[in-house]
C-alpha cells in the first residue's frame, strides 16, 4: 500500500531510511540518491510523491508524476543501480543511476521529461 509524501518531514523520514539501507547494502547508490531526490523535487507535479509501504515501514520504491507521466524509482539489485521506469516498476526503463552517473546526466534526463 503506498504512502503519500505530502511534507518535508515525511520525505526526510523516507530518505533517511533509503540512505541507511543504501549505506548498508548498496553503497553504489548512496550518493546519487541525494541528487535524484533533488531532481525529483525540482521536476515533480503537484501530486504527492508516493512510496511503497509494508507493515508501516516505507520501502525503496517511489512513484512520482512529472509532466503528467508516472515514473517509478526502485533499487535494481542485479544492476546495482536506481532504476527509473515509466508508469510502473515493470514499465519502460528510462535510465539507471549509480554513483558513477555524472550530475550533468541526471539533469539531462530530468530536463528531457
Amino acid at each position: 500500500m503506498p504512502t503519500h509524501v505530502n511534507d518535508i518531514e515525511t520525505l526526510k523520514q523516507y530518505i533517511g531510511g533509503v540512505m541507511g539501507r543504501a549505506d548498508h547494502h548498496a553503497k553504489n547508490v548512496n550518493e546519487v540518491t541525494l541528487a535524484l531526490v533533488g531532481a525529483i523535487i525540482w521536476k515533480k507535479d503537484e501530486e504527492p510523491i508516493k512510496v511503497m509501504a509494508h507493515k508501516g515501514e516505507m520501502k525503496n520504491v517511489m512513484w512520482v508524476k512529472i509532466n503528467g507521466v508516472r515514473y517509478a524509482f526502485s533499487y535494481n539489485h542485479h544492476g546495482k543501480s536506481v532504476s527509473m521506469h515509466r508508469d510502473s516498476t515493470q514499465g519502460i526503463l528510462v535510465y539507471s543511476f549509480s554513483n558513477d552517473t555524472p550530475l550533468s546526466k541526471i539533469r539531462e534526463v530530468f530536463e528531457a521529461l
